[in-house]
């Protein structure tokens, strides 16, 4: 569980085993911090999302990655995926590498968001970034998973054709 967590985030699967040691190994310090009424699944996966996070805030390539305009005031709501088309036809493996092809820093948020739940306040704290870049974050990596998944469904229906 706690690797998939850290593949959501990580393309490289040796990016994403370094960052499941580092939050195994936070997990394991802080053992005593754990309260019961808690259950345990979802406290050790906070810890790791928040070792994504934290390794996420280290790495400078792609924090200059970040895009430092205010799209408070971005409102285009075009576009947004209907993914009952998406669910029939792709499995969650081809779905998860179209979330893969996504910008990194759109892939971050479009995963805390969509995936991890967070609010776009909570994804604004942690990635150092607006709310309202964090929802265009979220629209565009909605309109680029549609297109991605349109293009897929025409490549699909042009090998059904063939046969």
């Amino acid at each position: 569980m706690l690797m998939g967590v850290c593949m959501r985030y990580r393309k490289d699967e040796s990016e994403a085993a370094a960052i499941l040691n580092e939050g195994f190994l936070k997990i394991l310090k802080n053992l005593d911090k754990y309260k019961s009424n808690v259950p345990f699944e979802a406290w050790i996966k906070r810890i790791m999302i928040n070792t994504v996070i934290d390794e996420f805030r280290k790495n400078r390539k792609v924090r200059e990655l970040i895009e430092n305009t205010d799209f408070e005031d971005y409102h285009n709501h075009e576009g947004l995926v209907e993914m009952n088309t998406a669910d029939l036809n792709f499995d969650a493996e081809q779905l998860e590498q179209m979330i893969k092809r996504l910008p990194p820093v759109s892939q971050k948020v479009f995963n805390l968001f969509a995936i991890d739940g967070y609010t776009h306040a909570e994804i604004g704290e942690m990635l150092g970034i607006s709310v309202g870049t964090s929802k265009w974050h979220i629209s565009s990596a909605r309109k680029k998973l549609k297109e991605f998944i349109q293009s897929a469904l025409k490549a699909e229906e042009k090998r059904n054709a063939n046969f």
